[in-house]
């Protein structure tokens, strides 16, 4: 373990793209300017958008504000991938952090991160995030196991620190060193708006870490909690059904670059043990006259097949020589030679995937 005396530092980046969700930008920097581990800074990252730029660089224009937070305009092209990695190049901190722009973090989200570094071969943390729904409920017939469909933690990851072989990017931080190391996030493909999503940036990078540093550790601790806004649109199935399909699509493209095995460990666990148990579970709800049994097992098995619906058309598209992913490092880093990464050893936690 390290012989920390002094607190870590942290750059907190938050990626906006729309004035639509204002309120929620400013509720997402201010639950940031909360933390019991004070943030060195937060970095407001604006995607090709002059007015928001514009309007938050007023909002945050107060000297003492402007120590706090600074904002800045995407410096690559559109898109989430290219708004967190000006983030990275921007950031001072040894860590990055990361936070949608549609949450907010609980107090000890940053301090929960810290404690996770202990051990110098761990490279990235992620934490706990939770649906915050529009209607103020779940809706009966959305399975908890496709949670990630919102951006949140789904049931089938085990409680407690646990080593996983991605972090999600929503909720996560990173070792400046994972980037002079491995490159930034994967750009031409991920969130733009509101388009379909090709995204799994996060996986794709967190895959290509591991193979630049062999003896880097990914963690998630769910102690890290966010809360993350559910709209009312996300909480249809339409929306549903959209998703999975796009997740299919990028996992194809996952698979391309980094290699079947290593893009799909993950999910065969998930898909031939934890999605079978929640068909089960829906079933037996069903037959207990609990509301929504049974539309969680059909929409358990309508998510299953359109995922892989999407996983087959982007497979096919992908020998075409359709998308891939592209990246590069991230300038005014260090090389990646720099980042050290010590000799195996004990890591806190049990093993699990994500």
């Amino acid at each position: 373990m390290s012989d920390r005396t002094a607190p870590l530092r942290f750059s907190v980046v938050i990626c906006v793209y729309t004035e639509e969700r204002w309120r929620d930008i400013l509720a997402a920097v201010d639950s940031v300017r909360k933390q019991s581990l004070a943030p060195l800074e937060t970095l407001l990252v604006v995607d090709h958008n002059e007015r928001l730029l514009a309007r938050l660089t007023e909002e945050y224009a107060d000297e003492r504000l402007r120590e706090e937070v600074r904002v800045l305009a995407n410096a690559g092209t559109r898109g989430l991938s290219s708004g967190r990695n000006t983030g990275i190049a921007a950031a001072r901190g040894e860590f990055v952090a990361f936070l949608d722009d549609d949450a907010v973090a609980e107090r000890d989200w940053l301090h929960h991160f810290a404690a996770a570094y202990d051990d110098p071969r761990v490279m990235a943390v992620g934490g706990r995030t939770l649906p915050a729904w529009a209607s103020g409920r779940r809706p009966d017939w959305f399975p908890e196991e496709f949670d990630w469909v919102v951006g949140c933690t789904y049931r089938g990851l085990p409680p407690g620190r646990v080593r996983v072989r991605n972090v999600l990017g929503g909720n996560a931080s990173f070792r400046r060193d994972a980037f002079a190391a491995a490159g930034g996030f994967a750009t031409g493909i991920g969130r733009d708006g509101d388009r379909r999503p090709l995204g799994c940036e996060e996986t794709e990078l967190c895959i290509r870490l591991a193979r630049a540093l062999p003896e880097a550790v990914l963690l998630i601790d769910d102690r890290a909690v966010i809360h993350h806004k559910v709209p009312p649109v996300r909480e249809r199935f339409a929306y549903f059904r959209t998703r999975v399909y796009a997740e299919g699509l990028s996992k194809a493209l996952v698979a391309r670059s980094v290699g079947a095995q290593k893009g799909l460990e993950s999910e065969r666990r998930y898909t031939t043990r934890v999605l079978p148990a929640g068909v089960v579970r829906g079933l037996g709800d069903a037959l207990r006259g609990r509301a929504g049994g049974a539309g969680r097992a059909g929409a358990i098995l309508a998510g299953v097949t359109l995922a892989a619906g999407g996983y087959a058309l982007g497979t096919l598209r992908a020998r075409r020589g359709g998308p891939r992913f592209s990246w590069g490092p991230i300038e005014d880093l260090p090389p990646a030679g720099s980042a050290a990464v010590p000799g195996p050893g004990p890591v806190a936690g049990t093993e699990a995937v994500a």
